[in-house]
């Protein structure tokens, strides 16, 4: 996403939060079938008391973090229409690319699916459904639907708007006697340096986990070039190179820095023993994003956490600053029997009172909405940092949608990581195996 567009996006939610905190009053709120090509087109049911007709749609997403409350709110959306929402998650550690990939193939194709824009847009573009006419795209927030766009044609929902850095525990950090909170990557050394020194794990890696590594760390030096969309060009046309590059040679010492100061066996820490660990105390720091916080809440509801930037060098200004950015999108499959059907549950799930409420209070979710209000007491305090983040222009672009070959490059980019973790790599050559897997997928 473009620096202009991520900002106006966030100024917009920004605004939507100030005017959510001073109202009256927040709301609180507490086996796939085959053949989906072959289907026969069903009926919509309808809102307001008039007939449910009998329908069936599929949902297959992978935000494993919101698969309980997500069958909540289709449970409510039955209730008012009649229309059936069958919900699968492939997600956290499993392969969602490759388990969609194989859906398709076999011809058990969802009606709704996720897609994250950019080369994710262009590989699976022939399969999806145009949403330019949608009634809620005059309420999207200013760049929120950039990955999706292609020749003035949209093609996505955004899901919200994600932030990540390092969550970080204030009273393990009030324990050790860290007062000034780190803003460089010195400051950063010195506090995992006092935090192990008063017997503190400093960080909780998850490094067991390809996207962890492929997707949201090495996108670390990407978003920290002086031009990441010129730099990425550069790539593509060979004017560029990874080896060499200042800024992956200071991405690296963080990159050690975690290895020194961090837990055992990292490689053999999934996603959902990295967020267990991390919200039972047993580290300090933990680099995720706010889509954690239900899992967090639900582990240890009195946790006092919030976001650290993830600093490659010294100088503050910087290096103070959140990855943010879109996470993902809904799509539909443009073939689908009950696409009309699957259109109107989408415009449901960001007009309707009871869709806006899940997405804030339950999902946990910053909207990329215009219309749906933010209150920071409802979303978690890793959502509200991160809007404190965007509110003061400190924030990162994310751009693994933009890397060749899909997800494919940034599982290569998490092999190649884990391998320099267990020491099969040197610096040198993980550099150079970032830059033959660029070459051999551009």
């Amino acid at each position: 996403m473009k620096k202009t567009s991520l900002m106006l996006l966030v100024l917009t939610m920004v605004v939507a939060l100030l005017a959510a905190c001073g109202g009256k009053g927040a709301s609180n709120g507490g086996a796939p079938e085959t053949g989906g090509g072959a289907k026969e087109p069903e009926t919509v049911g309808t809102e307001g008391g008039g007939e449910k007709k009998d329908v069936k749609i599929r949902m297959f997403q992978f935000k494993v973090e919101i698969a309980e409350q997500l069958s909540r709110l289709v449970a409510e959306y039955e209730k008012e229409t009649g229309v059936k929402i069958e919900v699968e998650t492939v997600g956290g550690g499993a392969d969602y690319g490759a388990a969609l990939k194989a859906k398709f193939n076999s011809g058990d194709r969802p009606d709704i699916f996720n897609n994250g824009g950019f080369s994710d847009l262009d590989l699976w573009l022939e399969h999806l459904e145009d949403l330019s006419d949608q009634p809620w795209i005059g309420d999207l927030a200013q760049g929120s639907g950039d990955g999706m766009t292609k020749d003035g044609k949209l093609y996505g929902m955004p899901v919200g708007l994600e932030g990540y850095g390092y969550i970080y525990n204030k009273d393990l950090f009030a324990k050790a006697g860290i007062t000034e909170l780190p803003k460089t990557f010195s400051e950063l050394e010195a506090v995992a340096q006092k935090l192990q020194d008063n017997g503190i794990t400093p960080f909780e890696n998850g490094y067991g986990e390809w996207w962890v590594l492929g997707n949201h760390f090495v996108n670390v030096p990407f978003s920290n070039q002086p031009d990441p969309d010129k730099f990425i060009q550069g790539l593509y046309d060979g004017t560029e190179k990874i080896p060499g590059n200042p800024v992956f040679e200071n991405w690296v010492k963080l990159f050690d820095l975690t290895l020194k100061f961090g837990n055992k066996n990292p490689l053999q820490t999934d996603y959902n023993t990295q967020v267990t660990d991390f919200a039972t105390g047993k580290t300090a720091m933990t680099q995720q994003g706010n889509w954690t916080q239900v899992q967090i809440s639900n582990t240890n509801p009195d946790i006092n956490i919030g976001f650290l930037p993830m600093p490659i060098n010294d100088d503050a200004a910087a290096s103070d600053k959140l990855q943010v950015g879109v996470p993902n999108n809904w799509v539909i499959y443009k073939d689908s029997p009950v696409k009309e059907e699957a259109k109107a549950f989408l415009n449901w799930m960001v007009t309707s009172e009871t869709g806006k409420k899940f997405i804030t209070d339950e999902f946990k979710f910053i909207p990329a909405f215009k219309s749906i209000p933010v209150d920071a007491n409802v979303v978690g305090p890793l959502a509200a940092d991160i809007m404190k983040y965007v509110a003061e222009d400190k924030t990162l672009t994310w751009n693994w949608f933009k890397f060749p070959g899909g997800e494919a490059s940034s599982k290569k980019f998490g092999d190649i990581m884990q391998g320099y973790i267990g020491k099969q790599l040197t610096k040198d050559q993980m550099l150079d195996e970032f830059q033959k897997t660029w070459e051999s997928l551009k």
